[in-house]
């Protein structure tokens, strides 16, 4: 994974918020998805430029910085049918991923993951609804490699590289008051990313967790975000990827964006994971 590279294109728009890192602690950090008062996470709240690259004329690209925005029109009708997400929505994201990879496979791990700003009545009244409120990665490499392992749709072989993805898209109108920042993949170095543990606590069923990523803070970091998301956009990031030469994960975190009109509706989004397998 690149460091510290030379970045570009310059700024063409941006907003200061703010992001949310992890300071560096001697315990190793533990977040829930649903009960943040356990949470061991110490915050480090740092106020920074936020590049809107709505408009940019060299956007940015999965191969470069680690993600990018698709024009993608789903045919699900409404995202909290879990019931129609399922039928209709892996499938799609499969194709989209199959597209965009050029893989010979892809899984998809997750279910459609609905998570809402705190301004709503069901952020956090459904099962790991809450924005994500510091900077972090979904898995580290044992994670990924786990995963991988585990969701091999050809047992038989061994892929020649496996790429973990997270496929997010607003389900509410634009602006968004809680947009998804995502952070350039080349200005991270590998001490940025210190170990934690996810741990999902979802009422009725027994724990289990595993190994991610929390961020610490480095001035070299190169935070974006598109303004004014609808909902026949996607985002597709990077969150492992085992290749060499090619961004190798990327951190994101929601933030409060202070230029949004205080009518518009509170942010709502859907998200899905997948893993691309090359053989």
């Amino acid at each position: 994974m690149a460091s510290n590279a030379t970045l570009e294109p310059a700024l063409d728009a941006a907003v200061t918020g703010t992001i949310n890192y992890v300071a560096r602690a001697p315990d190793r950090p533990r977040y829930h998805a649903n009960d943040s008062s356990r949470d061991t996470v110490v915050i480090e709240p740092i106020a920074l430029a936020i590049e809107d690259v709505r408009r940019n004329d060299d956007p940015p690209r999965l191969d470069r910085e680690g993600f990018a925005r698709v024009d993608h029109v789903s045919a699900v009708r409404d995202f909290r049918d879990a019931a129609e997400v399922a039928r209709v929505y892996g499938a799609e994201i499969t194709d989209l991923l199959l597209a965009l990879s050029g893989a010979d496979d892809v899984v998809i791990t997750s279910p459609g993951i609905l998570r809402f700003a705190e301004r709503s009545t069901l952020s956090g009244a459904l099962d790991n609804s809450k924005p994500a409120r510091f900077a972090h990665i979904d898995i580290s490499d044992a994670t990924a490699a786990q995963f991988a392992g585990r969701s091999n749709p050809r047992p038989d072989a061994v892929p020649q590289r496996v790429c973990h993805f997270n496929v997010w898209r607003v389900i509410t109108p634009p602006p968004q008051d809680t947009p998804l920042a995502l952070c350039d993949a080349r200005s991270v170095a590998a001490r940025d990313m210190l170990l934690a543990d996810a741990v999902f606590d979802s009422p009725g069923k027994p724990e289990w967790s595993f190994e991610g990523l929390v961020i610490a803070e480095n001035p070299a970091h190169r935070w974006v975000y598109w303004s004014g998301l609808n909902r026949d956009e996607a985002i597709v990031f990077v969150t492992n990827d085992s290749a060499a030469g090619v961004p190798h994960n990327v951190p994101h975190v929601a933030f409060d964006d202070a230029t949004c009109p205080s009518e518009a509706d509170p942010r709502g989004s859907v998200e899905i994971r997948g893993i691309a397998y090359w053989y």
